[in-house]
């Protein structure tokens, strides 16, 4: 929908600005891959996964993440 493009839009804006931390908790795996400057996945609360999102696809995180 174009209500998530606007959203991502506005989150890279404000991640642009440099002034900020965003904490992104997503369930869409494509949405949060653009967006990632670094991502970390959890698993019963313990890090199983942490890189540059610009890494993710290659690092298998989409498996990771898949139900």
């Amino acid at each position: 929908p174009s209500i998530i493009k606007d959203i991502g839009r506005v989150i890279r804006m404000l991640a642009d600005r440099g002034d900020m931390a965003i904490v992104l908790c997503e369930q869409y795996y494509d949405f949060a891959q653009e967006l990632a400057d670094d991502y970390l996945v959890m698993e019963r609360g313990e890090v199983i996964a942490r890189g540059l999102g610009k890494n993710m696809e290659a690092n298998g995180v989409r498996q990771l993440v898949a139900i």
